[in-house]
Parts: structure tokens; C-alpha cells; sequence
């Protein structure tokens, strides 16, 4: 190439792309895991981008249903921790908030919560069909889900479903801010969404 044939266009072009820093160019990092080496700088552009905007008093929505719950998911995003309670059928109301303590429905036992802060889930319907036949049996009442690694969940509990209604015991690292809504599907199904910040 003659060095002579080259324009100022050519050389200004050249030099505003050397001018790009380097980390524009690199892949992102990927997200979800708790063992990923995150830099100071990935940690702020992740923390800015957070959603704000959530509390931590109760959220209540009176609706009932006989649709019957038949699962309680969890998952880890960069900003919070999920729960995903799933309804066979139309949404469910629910209630949401910090308690002191988490009581069995029906009897009133305690139950045990590891983490610095009680999350009581109450969904409006019942763990059962028409029939009294239990449509979600969780291996162990007492680990309804694995959340060891995760930033915000301790432990998932169940509180027994009575009258209607199903209760779960969260324990959270602190009292840390939520937000709850529902989502329609798969199919004619529903879910209840409660995300657990990692921080204030």
C-alpha cells in the first residue's frame, strides 16, 4: 500500500477508532451466576441499570381462585432474587409482606426460617383440587426449592394450604425491597412473580 495515497479522511477515521476503548469491544459478561468474577466497573454499569422504585411494606391483591397451585420455582438475575409460584389456571390474589414470624395454616406451628428477615407469601388458592387431592407435593416442606449461592433467599418453606389458600415461608438475608405481580401462560396457566432485591 503507498502510504502517499492515503487521505485525511482516511486518517482521521483510523485514529477515532483507536480512540474507542477496548471494553466497548469485548462480549458481555454473562449474568445469573454467583461464582462469575465481577470488576468494579461491570458491578456499577449492573447496579445502575437495577430497577428502583420498590418497598418493602405489604402488597395485597384480594382475588380468589379455585385454581390450584402446582409449583414454586426460584431463580437468580443480576438485581434480584425471583420466586415463581405456578397457578393451573386463572391468577391468583396474594399477599405479601415481612412478618416476625411464619405460622402453619390451620394449626399455627412455627415455622423455621433461616436468614435476617421473615417474607410470608399467602397466594388466594388452595394447594389442592375440588377433590382434596394435593396437586403440588414439594420433596422436603421445608426446602421447597435449592437457593444455596444466592445473594438474597435463605430458605422456601411451606405453611400448608387451608381454606382456600397457600402460605410460604421465605427467609431473606435482610429486609431487603420487593415487588410482586402476575403473568399470564404458559397456555391458560398463570404465575405469580416475587423478586427480592440484593440491595437497597
Amino acid at each position: 500500500m503507498n502510504i502517499h495515497h492515503i487521505t485525511p479522511k482516511t486518517i482521521l477515521a483510523a485514529l477515532a477508532v483507536m480512540a474507542v476503548p477496548a471494553a466497548a469491544f469485548a462480549a458481555p459478561a454473562l449474568t445469573g451466576s454467583s461464582t462469575a468474577p465481577r470488576t468494579a466497573s461491570t458491578a456499577t454499569v449492573v447496579a445502575a441499570a437495577c430497577p428502583s422504585g420498590w418497598g418493602s411494606l405489604p402488597e395485597a391483591n384480594s382475588r380468589m381462585t379455585p385454581a390450584p397451585v402446582t409449583n414454586v420455582r426460584t431463580g437468580r438475575h443480576p438485581c434480584f432474587d425471583r420466586i415463581v409460584v405456578d397457578v393451573h389456571g386463572r391468577t391468583a390474589g396474594y399477599d405479601v409482606r415481612y412478618v416476625t414470624n411464619v405460622y402453619t395454616d390451620g394449626a399455627g406451628f412455627l415455622v423455621p426460617l433461616r436468614g435476617g428477615a421473615k417474607l410470608q407469601i399467602v397466594v388466594h388458592a388452595p394447594a389442592y383440587d375440588d377433590n382434596g387431592k394435593a396437586t403440588y407435593l414439594p420433596k422436603n416442606d421445608r426446602e421447597l426449592t435449592n437457593v444455596a449461592g444466592y445473594t438474597t433467599l435463605r430458605q422456601l418453606a411451606s405453611a400448608g394450604s387451608f381454606e382456600g389458600q397457600t402460605t410460604i415461608g421465605v427467609g431473606v438475608r435482610a429486609r431487603l425491597p420487593f415487588r410482586v405481580y402476575t403473568l399470564a401462560g404458559p397456555g391458560s396457566n398463570t404465575r405469580l412473580v416475587i423478586d427480592v432485591a440484593h440491595h437497597w
